[in-house]
């Protein structure tokens, strides 16, 4: 429990599939995510791929987020390949509109953060747009601190690295 609220997490399953369908659909998401049904194709195809972890956001036992965290080098991208092996990457997004700002993702990114850390995750990076403002809030608000701007295939990221200082 954190600031009065319980954070936790579960598996994506097939069932969660249509919310995240609608979540996909938002605005926000839409922004920065891209086009929801090539998203959404994606999330499902991976469902099946033992080396992407996908998980549901949870607060107060409802669901509010989509998190997936994957080993760097299970999906090669140039600019993670100097990483060490064991590093992970994280991608994330609050898919209920109404509580987007209010720090529920920082809280849920941190919790996963610290949670892979204890299972030995020493490297854990997340590469949001430079221009999401929001995103790169929360990350730091998370324990995530940035290391500069890099190219990806995508377009422009912030790299930013998870910083444990309770070690």
């Amino acid at each position: 429990m954190q600031g009065g609220h319980y954070y936790g997490f579960h598996r994506v399953t097939h069932s969660d599939l249509p919310m995240l369908a609608a979540w996909l659909e938002t605005p926000e998401v839409q922004k920065w995510w891209g086009d929801p049904a090539h998203e959404l194709a994606l999330i499902e195809e991976d469902m099946d791929n033992p080396a992407m972890v996908q998980l549901i956001g949870m607060l107060d036992g409802r669901p509010v987020a989509y998190i997936q965290h994957f080993e760097v080098h299970a999906w090669p991208q140039k600019h993670l390949q100097d990483l060490p092996q064991g590093a992970r990457a994280v991608d994330c997004f609050i898919g209920v509109p109404s509580l987007i700002g209010k720090g529920h993702g920082a809280k849920l990114l941190a919790m996963l953060a610290k949670q892979l850390a204890a299972q030995g995750v020493r490297v854990l990076c997340i590469d949001p747009d430079p221009d999401n403002q929001r995103a790169r809030s929360a990350y730091i608000r998370a324990g995530f601190v940035e290391h500069g701007e890099i190219d990806t295939p995508e377009g422009p990221a912030v790299l930013m690295f998870f910083e444990n200082h309770e070690d």
